[in-house]
């Protein structure tokens, strides 16, 4: 196992250049990187863009005995499904600006990757068994 960290962190381009060094099909990589997320912040009744993270799992074909089968070659694990959703927030017009903002950062990086990467599939999952897909449709319709 290699484990590098950058406490102060680098750009994609430096993280892809450190990774092509160390390619192998029995190798399983992950890196972590933040994204701005809009959340409310309760002692100010305002929102607030915040730095979520979000992991970026790789497997090679022989990592894991072939583990990319299930799972995939790349797994984007967002965190928590609740910066998508806000379940225990009251929906006022600026919740609901912010809710679709952060649907709308889901849908367009989601929609990225499959156009850049060919990939032939994508799966939105969620820890809690539940559709996510099915869940932020559910909480989009009430903030339309």
């Amino acid at each position: 196992m290699v484990e590098r960290r950058f406490p102060g962190g680098i750009d994609a381009g430096q993280a892809t250049l450190i990774a092509a060094e160390l390619v192998h099909d029995d190798y399983a990589y992950v890196f972590e990187a933040h994204w701005d997320l809009w959340i409310p912040d309760p002692s100010s009744e305002k929102w607030v863009l915040e730095p979520a993270t979000v992991k970026f799992i790789v497997q090679g074909e022989e990592f894991d005995e072939g583990s990319y089968q299930q799972t995939g070659h790349i797994e984007v694990d967002f965190g928590l499904d609740s910066y998508f959703l806000q379940p225990e927030t009251e929906l006022s017009d600026q919740t609901r600006a912010k809710i679709r903002d952060n649907v709308a950062k889901l849908v367009e990086f989601s929609t990225n990757v499959e156009k850049h990467s060919g990939a032939s599939s994508r799966l939105l999952w969620s820890e809690s068994e539940e559709s996510l897909a099915q869940k932020l449709i559910a909480r989009l319709q009430k903030v339309q």
